[in-house]
């Protein structure tokens, strides 16, 4: 696995700092529910919980497949968090995605970060392409 995805203590920071950018926001859409889902997408390793990464791609394809806030993904995780199963172990493939949470948090703070949240969020869908046919399957089978 490419060293440059596990979650380093000077990520984590980073991953750490944007969350508390995102959750001091008024914003009814819940942002942070982005931040958390492509975090969780784009550092998955094989120690990673399978229930994390699903919610994870859940999220991302529920934001950019049907248009979904970050306050509705939160509703639809709260749905999948209420049916004990086992989930299923998606496996990254190289890419992870053209951008990071560096890139978001170096934009200026503002509606410049909230874009760049969304567009490293998309960029960490679009690198699991491979598991979408998958993850659109759970959630018809599991949230109809």
């Amino acid at each position: 696995m490419d060293s440059q995805f596990r979650s380093s203590a000077e990520c984590r920071q980073l991953y750490d700092e944007l969350s508390a950018y995102t959750m001091s926001l008024a914003d009814p859409g819940f942002p942070h529910q982005f931040v958390v889902d492509a975090y969780a997408a784009q550092h998955v390793s094989e120690d990673s919980k399978p229930i994390r990464t699903v919610f994870a791609l859940v999220g991302l394809f529920l934001a950019f497949e049907r248009g979904f806030t970050g306050r509705q993904v939160q509703r639809a995780h709260m749905l999948l968090a209420d049916r004990k199963c086992d989930w299923p172990r998606f496996e990254p493939t190289g890419a992870r995605g053209s951008l990071t949470v560096l890139d978001a948090l170096q934009a200026q703070p503002g509606l410049e970060r909230d874009k760049a949240i969304r567009a490293w969020s998309a960029s960490v869908w679009r690198a699991w392409s491979h598991a979408r046919e998958a993850v659109v399957a759970l959630v018809q089978e599991r949230l109809g």
